[in-house]
């Protein structure tokens, strides 16, 4: 019975810390983006380099409000926002890379890209049922 009495508040505990800090992962990005676009405005220019970065707070803030609808986070989320992020730097520093390193970051886009796609064909060849 005093193990239920301790799982059951650290639990409430960790749930407490858990929702806390998707919060301040929320207001952080929607305070980043709000950055972003106040810089768009005042340069009146938007870069292809902008806009990534605009995806990838949105795919954060989706990945937030998926695990606060469903109390469930899809190991797919942090990968797209992964490939958005090595999409950007390979943008943003093209000029700056030699031929290895972007065949590098290429490669890796290329194998997150796969992990998805096994991920997916996973998800539904072998799906958990209702349960899931």
């Amino acid at each position: 019975m005093r193990q239920n009495i301790f799982t059951h508040h650290a639990q409430t505990v960790l749930g407490i810390v858990e929702y806390a800090g998707l919060t301040i992962i929320t207001v952080a990005t929607v305070i980043a983006a709000y950055f972003e676009v106040s810089h768009m405005a005042s340069s009146s220019m938007v870069t292809l380099a902008d806009l990534l970065l605009m995806f990838l707070y949105l795919e954060i803030l989706a990945m937030v409000g998926m695990y606060f609808e469903s109390g469930k986070l899809p190991v797919r989320f942090p990968i797209y926002i992964a490939i958005v992020a090595l999409a950007r730097y390979l943008v943003l520093d093209m000029k700056n890379l030699d031929i290895w390193h972007m065949v590098g970051v290429a490669a890796s886009i290329l194998l997150l890209t796969l992990a998805v796609l096994a991920l997916r064909y996973g998800h539904v060849r072998f799906s958990y049922g209702e349960h899931e």
